[in-house]
């Protein structure tokens, strides 16, 4: 069981970084991914702490820090399309001046 879950584990980081790296046309898409890779690395954490029967301290602070990079993310998106009116990273131009 201990090694079909972190297969499993692994095998969601690895498609969360395959869709990561070729899905880079919406900000949407990147949020969601980066999202799926946080979740699949909180399920490794969390299968490790059980097979060593650790503190499940961390894995709150983990959680924690990834719903504020969650928060963070959705207002950047929110501002994006805010002020672009889409969530494309091709019309996202920045001005030097």
């Amino acid at each position: 069981m201990y090694v079909f879950s972190i297969f499993t584990s692994l095998l969601l980081y690895f498609s969360g970084v395959y869709v990561f790296s070729s899905k880079r046309k919406h900000l949407l898409m990147v949020l969601l991914s980066l999202e799926y890779i946080v979740l699949s690395l909180f399920m490794l954490i969390i299968v490790f702490l059980i097979e060593f029967d650790y503190d499940y301290f961390f894995p709150v602070i983990f959680l924690v820090f990834s719903v504020c990079e969650g928060a963070l993310g959705l207002s950047i998106l929110v501002s994006m399309i805010r002020s672009h009116g889409n969530d494309f990273f091709n019309s996202f131009v920045l001005s030097l001046c």
